[in-house]
């Protein structure tokens, strides 16, 4: 991954501010990908020629979440248009769009008899709707084979395009996921081609359509406690549902630092606090992405 200037600045401050990281803690150790769900999950995506964040983000719940029959597919190929600070996909100028792939994910779903399916995907900035017509499609293909597997996507901000969003209600999901990923004042070195109050704006406008919503956000990447009440805060007030939080790890030595290490204790805070204020469901501990545990969130809210 190449990061910009502004972000190389970043990333040296956040080096020379963080604390001595010392021994990873061991609330971070996973353990290895095994047993029957798993290889199954593994061997169909080949098969299948489709991409999970899973694998691409390096998700370290892959093992528990294909152990439990949850997925994340994710489409629009492998290449993102975007250049994030702390993210591991590949960037770059992406293939061409590839029209069959709702068929392929929809398929798949019905072949694993998933529970509970979560479609992700890069940015395709260079697409008119972003590729939300992939994901409406998607949808609509999995309804069809599977109506009782509850489906949610964890979209991109469409660069905050309302005609996008309207494909998007076409075949809406169980659930509207859209990332915050970090607080207000990092977002121009974490998250340089997006903008904190047009994600904000997301969330507000499928709540305003009835579409339950929930967001995500990493911490321990250079924000303070008092930054990160402050977007609870704003994503409770924008009608979000659900939050994840999650301890960020850096994926290579060229993307952003881990600034620190977030205590257990924090993490309970927030999650508490989240709760306290009005979101219906908070998940918050260090190996928290944003599907985990999607499948309960679903039956929950």
């Amino acid at each position: 991954m190449k990061i910009n200037q502004h972000q190389l600045a970043f990333k040296e401050t956040i080096e020379q501010e963080k604390t001595d990281l010392g021994k990873r803690p061991e609330w971070l150790k996973v353990r290895l990908p095994s047993g029957q769900n798993y290889k199954e999950v593994y061997e169909l995506m080949r098969k299948s020629k489709l991409h999970t964040v899973c694998e691409e983000a390096k998700c370290p719940n892959l093992a528990e979440c294909w152990n439990r029959r949850t997925a994340t597919f994710m489409i629009l190929g492998d290449t993102c248009t975007r250049s994030c600070g702390f993210c591991n996909v590949k960037v770059g100028l992406p293939n061409e769009l590839d029209l069959d792939e709702p068929r392929r994910v929809a398929e798949s779903v019905e072949s694993l008899n998933l529970k509970h399916v979560v479609i992700t995907s890069v940015n395709r900035d260079e697409l008119k709707d972003g590729g939300a017509s992939i994901f409406s499609e998607s949808v609509r293909l999995i309804r069809e084979r599977m109506p009782d597997t509850t489906i949610e996507i964890l979209i991109p901000d469409f660069k905050g395009e309302q005609h996008a969003f309207e494909i998007i209600l076409e075949n809406p999901p169980d659930i509207l996921n859209h990332n915050l990923e970090t607080v207000q004042r990092l977002y121009h070195a974490v998250r340089p081609q997006a903008k904190y109050e047009r994600s904000l704006d997301v969330i507000r406008w499928f709540k305003q359509k009835g579409l339950r919503t929930k967001s995500g956000i990493m911490v321990g990447i250079g924000e303070n406690k008092e930054e990160v009440t402050e977007l609870i805060n704003d994503l409770h007030n924008s009608g979000c549902d659900i939050m994840t939080i999650g301890q960020y790890l850096q994926p290579t030595k060229n993307h952003l630092p881990v600034h620190r290490y977030v205590t257990l204790d924090e993490f309970k805070f927030y999650k508490e606090y989240g709760l306290q204020i009005g979101l219906k469901a908070v998940e918050s501990s260090p190996l928290v992405r944003s599907s985990y545990h999607a499948d309960k969130h679903a039956e929950l809210v």
